[in-house]
Order: structure tokens, then C-alpha cells, then sequence
């Protein structure tokens, strides 16, 4: 079945291996003819017209056209002669399945026709007590010509399901690479909008801690150095929390790619789902009120306006994290201590409207509020809020406000938010 299944003009050591089967199919020629049959005796011609008739076969798969034509050369003056009619036929017979096998089924029958006419014809003129040998011996050629049609079309079939196969391996994989950026880029987006929220909180907080120490060391204010050291430590709880739970999902996404050496096609996107399920509860704008609470403690003045009710939970998540953003730039670029950030949520024509604007001078200069870091380098922060709108469909916006400060909108469809993980 294996050799039925190989490609005969790309199977490796072709010449070799049909040398070895000319030379087996000429040695039973020459037993058959050794052994006694019928026609004239065999003569020193006969020898050497049977014996060249069997070399083109050794590049029977390399060139099966001009092999077969080598083969009917040597064979015509053969049967010319009236030797024995059934030696040359294993010949015949191999380089006509070669054909059948290799080549189109309109070159193929041309070809079977115009092998076997001429020979029918001239044995029906000349040799009329052989023409029904000729004709018995050129039924099993024609059988032989349509079992090679139907090898043909079988490696065909063979190979269009390997490559159908192939082509699902390749879809598969592709997918799972996807799946794995996919969860990758939102465990980096987790992790940004935690630490620059909480990295931020906290040094917001102790600026307030080192200027009630350094305002004025006689008349030390304990009770609000103290408030602001709790601050600290309160943000520093909430945040740790929030990176063990998500290392713990990085930590179980690596242990189920990495525990078989050689995992399966669907083991990685497996366990990226497996991941995805790990997550726990999403953030949604049930939070918002504490993110409000902590731009406060902060030192901003934070108004949140919530009239959205019955939010999918992806979309109030994505909500969550871009308000959580927004919030975190407009306090660390707002650029004045009486900070005012403005935060509303409503919907309107089957979308949820998210906007936060500040009155600060983080955006007066267009370079994007909280594009980046104080010290100018561009960060993550605009990059993650536009792809947590897009992956719920939606859309956003963020640059200087009409008047002053900066402002964060975005539109977030409700309709896909059960769709989108």
C-alpha cells in the first residue's frame, strides 16, 4: 500500500530501483524463453532486440513517455520477425502502467491507442492465426493501462486528504500562536493597568506623607502623615493582591503549555481557554465607585455619573480599565493640586458612552495626557485603552479637551459583549 502511495516521479532512488526491476522482468524473459514456447527460434537478433527492449525501463519514472517509446522501438522489428510473441509483453506491460500512472487519462488512452493499433493491425494482416493471441495479449495491456488510470486517481485522492490534513495542522497551530498573543497581550495590558494605577496612587501618596514632614517639622501634622502612611499601605494590599491573582493565572497558563514535552494540536489553545476560565470575576463598573475613592485619596476631585444598568460583563469590564487609566494619567499629568476629573457612563442607541475629562495641563501641550511617563518616554497607556475597546468592538478617542485638560471618550457596543472574551 505504501508503494501505491508514493508519488512515482518524486520517490527517492527511482533509477536504482527500476534498474533492478529491468533487470528482474529481462531475466524472466530469458528463463520464459529458455524454458521452451512457441514462435521461431530464438536467434542472436531476437536475443538482442528482447534484451535492448528492457533497458529504456530503467528511466521508466524519470521520463515514462520516452521510455515506453525506447521499449516499442526495440519490441516492433521483434514481433516483425515473428518471434515469440509473449517475451516482450512484461516490458510493454510496465512501460504502459508507468504512463497510465503518471500521465493524463487523454494521453494515456492516445498513447495505449497508438501502441497497441498498429500492433493489432499488423498482426491481423500478416499473422491471421495469431491475431487472436495478438488480441487476448492486448486485452490484459489495456486492463493493465486502466489499473494504472486508477492508481492515478487513487494517489491523487491520497494526496489531496495529506494536504486537506496539512492545511488543518497549519490552521490549528496558526490559531493556537493567535490564541496565545491573544492571552499574552492581555496579560500585559492586566499588568499594566494594576501596577501604573497602583505605582501611581502610591506616589501620589507619599509626596502628601513627605510634604506633611517637610512643611513644617515643628508643628508635624501625625495624624495626617499617618492617614497618608495607611493610604500606602491600603494601595500597596489591593495591589498586591490583584498581581498574585494574576501570576497565578500566568503561572497555570505555563504549566499547561510546558508539562508535555510534546503537546498535541489543540493542547495550547487548550490551555489558553483553560486560562481564560482561571480569570475569576471580571472588573466591572460596579468598581468604579473605588476608583473614584482612590483618585480622591489621591488628591483629586473625582465626580463619577454611572446611568448604565444591565452591562455585559466584557464590556464593563473594558470600562473599568480604561476609566482605571484615564484616571491613573489625569492624576499623574494633571499638573495642578485642585485636579478636577470628571467620569460619566451612560448608554445611548445600544452602546455604552465612557467618558473621563480632567481640567489639568497634562494635555495642553497635544502630547496625550497620559501617553507616557512624567520623564517623556512613550508608554502603554493610550495603546492599551484602544485595544480594550476594541476587543468588545468598540472605539475610542483621547486627546485635549475644548477648553482645557484632557479627555478620554469611548464607545463600546453592547450587542457583541457576550461575544468578545
Amino acid at each position: 500500500m505504501s508503494a501505491i502511495n508514493c508519488e512515482p516521479l518524486t520517490v527517492p532512488h527511482r533509477t536504482r530501483n527500476d534498474a533492478v526491476l529491468a533487470l528482474c522482468v529481462a531475466v524472466l524473459a530469458v528463463a520464459i524463453t529458455l524454458t521452451g514456447g512457441e514462435g521461431t527460434r530464438p536467434d542472436h537478433l531476437s536475443w538482442t532486440l528482447l534484451l535492448a527492449g528492457h533497458v529504456p525501463l530503467v528511466w521508466r519514472r524519470r521520463s515514462p513517455l520516452v521510455a515506453l517509446l525506447g521499449v516499442v522501438a526495440c519490441m516492433a522489428p521483434y514481433y516483425a520477425f515473428d518471434y515469440n510473441p509473449a517475451l516482450p509483453v512484461p516490458a510493454i506491460v510496465l512501460a504502459l502502467y508507468t504512463v497510465a500512472a503518471t500521465g493524463t487519462v487523454r494521453r494515456t488512452l492516445l498513447t495505449g491507442v497508438a501502441v497497441l493499433g498498429p500492433t493489432l493491425i499488423s498482426n491481423g494482416l500478416t499473422n491471421s492465426e495469431g491475431a487472436l493471441e495478438s488480441l487476448e495479449i492486448s486485452g490484459w495491456m489495456i486492463a493493465v493501462v486502466f489499473v494504472g488510470i486508477a492508481v492515478r486517481y487513487y494517489r491523487l485522492y491520497v494526496a489531496s486528504i495529506v494536504e486537506r490534513a496539512e492545511r488543518a495542522e497549519r490552521t490549528r497551530e496558526e490559531e493556537a500562536r493567535r490564541r496565545v498573543a491573544e492571552e499574552r497581550l492581555r496579560m500585559a495590558r492586566d499588568l499594566h493597568d494594576l501596577l501604573a494605577h497602583s505605582i501611581t496612587l502610591i506616589g501620589v501618596q507619599t509626596s502628601v506623607a513627605a510634604h506633611v514632614l517637610s512643611a513644617d517639622p515643628e508643628r508635624l501634622d501625625r495624624k495626617a502623615v499617618a492617614q497618608a502612611l495607611d493610604d500606602i499601605a491600603g494601595t500597596c494590599r489591593t495591589a498586591r493582591g490583584e498581581l498574585r491573582t494574576t501570576l497565578e493565572v500566568l503561572r497555570a497558563h505555563d504549566t499547561d503549555v510546558g508539562v508535555d514535552a510534546d503537546p498535541g494540536p489543540g493542547s495550547v489553545s487548550g490551555s489558553v481557554s483553560g486560562a481564560e476560565d482561571m480569570r475569576g470575576p471580571l472588573p466591572g463598573i460596579d468598581g468604579l465607585a473605588d476608583l473614584a475613592e482612590t483618585g480622591r485619596v489621591a488628591g483629586a476631585k473625582v465626580e463619577l455619573s454611572v446611568r448604565a444598568d444591565d452591562i455585559p460583563p466584557s464590556v464593563g469590564a473594558a470600562a473599568y480599565r480604561i476609566v482605571q487609566e484615564a484616571l491613573t494619567n489625569a492624576v499623574r499629568h494633571g499638573g495642578r493640586e485642585d485636579l478636577t476629573v470628571r467620569v460619566g457612563l451612560w448608554t445611548v442607541d445600544g452602546a455604552l458612552r465612557v467618558s473621563v475629562r480632567d481640567d489639568g495641563t497634562g494635555g495642553d501641550d497635544g502630547s496625550g495626557g497620559g501617553a507616557g511617563p512624567s520623564d517623556g518616554t512613550p508608554g502603554f497607556g493610550l495603546i492599551g485603552m484602544r485595544e480594550r475597546a476594541r476587543s468588545v468592538g468598540g472605539t475610542l478617542d483621547a486627546g485635549p479637551g475644548p477648553a482645557e485638560g484632557f479627555e478620554v471618550t469611548a464607545t463600546l457596543p453592547l450587542s457583541r459583549g457576550d461575544e468578545v472574551r
